[in-house]
C-alpha cells in the first residue's frame, strides 16, 4: 500500500487545530486531521461550554438566595437532570458537526492519535503518512494523581456527565477548576470539601481578592483543608476515604464522589515525540515566537500544548492557530506570535477576574505604580442585588497613567474586566477613561471609580 502524502497534518480538532486546519485549506493545501477522542475538542465537548451552562444555574441560585426577603419568598429548586439535558443541546451535535465540516472542506479525517516515525513521518490507523508539516494541538488533559488508588478520582469530564449528584464531593485541587465545580456542587446542595497543597486558593490570582472569594464560599457551605498533601485513596462501601498529609500529621476524609481537580498537563504522552525529533518540557512542545519546534522545523504547536508564556485559554488558542497557519501557507518566519493583555476567569459566583500585571510583577518591571484596592459591597450595583463581596485592584503605571493590571471580584467580573482590557489595548489613560460618559447605573460605569 503506497504511503500518502499531506502538505499538512493537524493532530487535535479542538479551538487551535481545526483553524489551522481550515486556513492551510483554504490556501490549497492537501490536509488532514486526527484526533483520538470526539472531534471538536474540549472546550466544545467537556471544557468550558458545557460548564458555562451549569453555571447559569447557580447564577439564578444565587441571585435569589441573595433577594430572599427582598421580594424573593420561594427559592427555586434544581433538577439535575433537566439540567444535563439542557447542556447536552449544546454538545450532542459537536463531534458530528465538526467531523462534517472539515470532511465537506476537503480535509482527511483520522480517529487515532498518531505516533512519529520519523521527522516527517507518521503512524496512523495502521497507516503510514507523510507530511510536509505537523501541527500539534492536543491541548491539556488532567494531571494524574500518582497515589494509591488514583483511579477511584472523577474528573470534570465526568463531572458533566453526572447523571445525578452525589451527598458529599472531596476536590483535590483548588484551582479554578476545582473552585468551579464545587461552587456548582455546593450551591446544588452538595457537602464539598477543597483540599490544597497550598496555603489558600487560586494561586495565580491576586492573593487578597482570592481570600474574600474563599470567604464567600466559606459561607456558602465549602470547606477548606489547605497545605495538605493526598497520599491514598480507598474504596467503601457507600463512600471513598483520601488519607491526607499535612505537616507531620496524617488524617483522612470521606466523601460519596472524590475529583482530581489538581491541574492539568499537555496531551503528549502517546506522540512517541522522540521518533520525531520533537523537544518538550512539562509545560508542552518547546516553540519558537514562530510557533516552531525548536528542535524540528517541520513541526509546530498550538493551544494549550505549546509551551509559551501565554495562558491556556480558548482565544489564545486562537491566536496561536493564526500564527501557525499563517507561518505554513505564507512561510515559516511569516508571523511571530504577539498576544495583547488576555483576560482569565474564574466563573465561580461572585466571579474572579484578572488581566495584566500584579503587583509584585509590576515592580519587577521596574515600574513606578500607583495601586487601588477596596472591599466595596456598598457600591450601588452590589448593594441593589444585597451582595456582600466586590472588590478591586488596580494597578497604574504613574508617569503614563496607563493601566498595567487589574483584578476584579463581582457578580459581573467576567463581563467588567474586558473594559480593563480595551483600555490596555487601546492604550487609553485614566484620564481618558475618566472623562468617558459610560451607561448608569452599570458595572462598567464603576471602573472609573476604581482608577
Amino acid at each position: 500500500m503506497a504511503i500518502e502524502h499531506f502538505d499538512v497534518f493537524v493532530i487535535g480538532t479542538g479551538n487551535a487545530g481545526k483553524h489551522v486546519a481550515y486556513d492551510a485549506v483554504e490556501a490549497g493545501l492537501k490536509v488532514a486531521i486526527a484526533d483520538n477522542r470526539e472531534f471538536g475538542g474540549t472546550c466544545a465537548n467537556r471544557g468550558c461550554d458545557p460548564k458555562k451552562v451549569l453555571v447559569g444555574i447557580t447564577e439564578v441560585l444565587e441571585r435569589s438566595r441573595d433577594l430572599s426577603g427582598k421580594g424573593i419568598d420561594d427559592l427555586p429548586k434544581v433538577n439535575w437532570g433537566d439540567l444535563m439535558k439542557f447542556k447536552e443541546t449544546f454538545t450532542s451535535a459537536v463531534p458530528f458537526t465538526t467531523e462534517r465540516k472539515l470532511k465537506d472542506a476537503g480535509i482527511k479525517l483520522y480517529h487515532q492519535s498518531p505516533k512519529f516515525i520519523d521527522a516527517q513521518t507518521l503512524s496512523v490507523e495502521g497507516k503510514t503518512v507523510t507530511a510536509d508539516k505537523i501541527v500539534i494541538a492536543t491541548g491539556n488533559i488532567p494531571l494524574e494523581l500518582k497515589i494509591p488508588g488514583r483511579e477511584y478520582a472523577h474528573i470534570s469530564d465526568d463531572f458533566l456527565e453526572l447523571k445525578e449528584l452525589p451527598e458529599s464531593m472531596i476536590f483535590i485541587g483548588a484551582g479554578y477548576i476545582g473552585m468551579e465545580f464545587a461552587h456548582i456542587a455546593a450551591r446544588c446542595g452538595v457537602d464539598v470539601t477543597i483540599v490544597d497543597v497550598n496555603d489558600g486558593i487560586l494561586s495565580n490570582f491576586d492573593s487578597q481578592l482570592a481570600k474574600y472569594l474563599q470567604e464567600n464560599s466559606e459561607q456558602i457551605g465549602i470547606k477548606f483543608v489547605f497545605n495538605a498533601r493526598a497520599t491514598a485513596i480507598e474504596k467503601l462501601r457507600k463512600n471513598y476515604r483520601v488519607t491526607l498529609d499535612q505537616g507531620d500529621e496524617s488524617f483522612e476524609l470521606k466523601a460519596e464522589m472524590i475529583f482530581n481537580t489538581a491541574g492539568r498537563a499537555p496531551a503528549i504522552a502517546d506522540l512517541e515525540l522522540e521518533n520525531g525529533n520533537v523537544a518538550f518540557s512539562k509545560k508542552g512542545i518547546e516553540v519558537n515566537e514562530y510557533l516552531q519546534s525548536t528542535t524540528n522545523v517541520n513541526v509546530y504547536a498550538c493551544g494549550d500544548v505549546s509551551d509559551t508564556s501565554t495562558l491556556a485559554l480558548t482565544p489564545i488558542a486562537h491566536q496561536e492557530a493564526r500564527v501557525v497557519a499563517k507561518n505554513i501557507v505564507k512561510g515559516e518566519n511569516y508571523l511571530k506570535l504577539d498576544v495583547p493583555p488576555t483576560p482569565s476567569v474564574v466563573f465561580t459566583q461572585p466571579q474572579l477576574a484578572t488581566v495584566g500585571f500584579n503587583e509584585k510583577e509590576a515592580k519587577e518591571q521596574g515600574y513606578d505604580i500607583v495601586v487601588r484596592e477596596e472591599n466595596v459591597p456598598t457600591w450601588y450595583n452590589s448593594k441593589r442585588m444585597n451582595q456582600n463581596c466586590y472588590a478591586f485592584k488596580t494597578i497604574v503605571d504613574k508617569e503614563t497613567g496607563y493601566i498595567l493590571g487589574a483584578h476584579l471580584l463581582s457578580w459581573d467580573a467576567a463581563e467588567t474586566i474586558n473594559m480593563f482590557v480595551m483600555a490596555m489595548c487601546g492604550k487609553l489613560d485614566v484620564n481618558t477613561l475618566k472623562g468617558m460618559v459610560f451607561t448608569y447605573p452599570s458595572w462598567s460605569n464603576d471602573i472609573k471609580s476604581m482608577i
